[in-house]
């Protein structure tokens, strides 16, 4: 999941053929902006950057160390409704996010400072490329102490919001919800299973995808 611009152009193109809606991603300008706002005055010193979902596995970005990562007040959900990548305006699925209240088991990554530029540029194309999450600095535990790390959260006020939705209904989402990047259930699969190998118990996640497993 590590790309440039030349992945934004393809996609710009299938937009216009198929009509997809304005406002479907973030403007280059407003990202890159974004990113100069958040890190204003990081750029040169180490990052560390909690991660709950697919950076777990897939960082894209050069990492230095892993911590196991305890966020309070913060709970992983899927309440984003996902339009593209592995679901579609047809058929859209859900990607999970940080939504309010309880606590995440997940892991941090630090980004050493000289990469910390370079690299955060990619994770802005990646984790910003519709706009839909918040990021911020928040307080994480390790078990080597706590540590300030950049936490991607859900925005709840952008239209992919989708709050309480019905952990039914959010299965069959899933189950059916396919795009260009592959199937919305295998994404559900291995968040699961990468929790499973980490020891990281999230009751929530394993329910869902015995569910989603069902409408299969």
């Amino acid at each position: 999941m590590r790309f440039g611009y030349e992945r934004f152009a393809e996609l710009d193109e299938q937009a216009l053929e198929e009509g997809w809606p304005p406002g479907w991603r973030m403007d280059h300008e407003d990202r890159e902006a974004n990113r100069q706002k958040i890190l204003a005055g990081r750029l040169k010193t180490d990052l560390w950057v909690f991660a709950y979902g697919s950076l777990i596995w897939d960082p894209a970005v050069h990492v230095t160390e892993y911590r196991h990562g305890f966020l309070q007040g913060w709970h992983r959900s899927f309440c984003m409704r996902l339009e593209g990548g592995r679901g579609s305006h047809d058929r859209p699925g859900l990607m999970a996010a940080l939504d309010e209240g309880g606590q995440c088991d997940g892991v941090v990554f630090r980004i050493t400072a000289g990469l910390v530029d370079h690299e955060t540029k990619f994770l802005w194309h990646r984790e910003m490329f519709a706009g839909a999450y918040e990021p911020r600095f928040l307080e994480v535990d390790t078990p080597q102490g706590s540590v300030e790390a950049l936490v991607f959260v859900m925005d709840r006020s952008n239209r992919r919001y989708v709050p309480h939705l019905d952990q039914e209904k959010a299965a069959k989402m899933i189950a059916i919800a396919e795009g260009g990047l592959g199937s919305n259930f295998d994404y559900l699969h291995s968040l699961v299973g990468h929790l499973n190998e980490l020891d990281i118990e999230d009751r929530e996640m394993r329910q869902l995808l015995e569910r989603a497993r069902v409408h299969r």
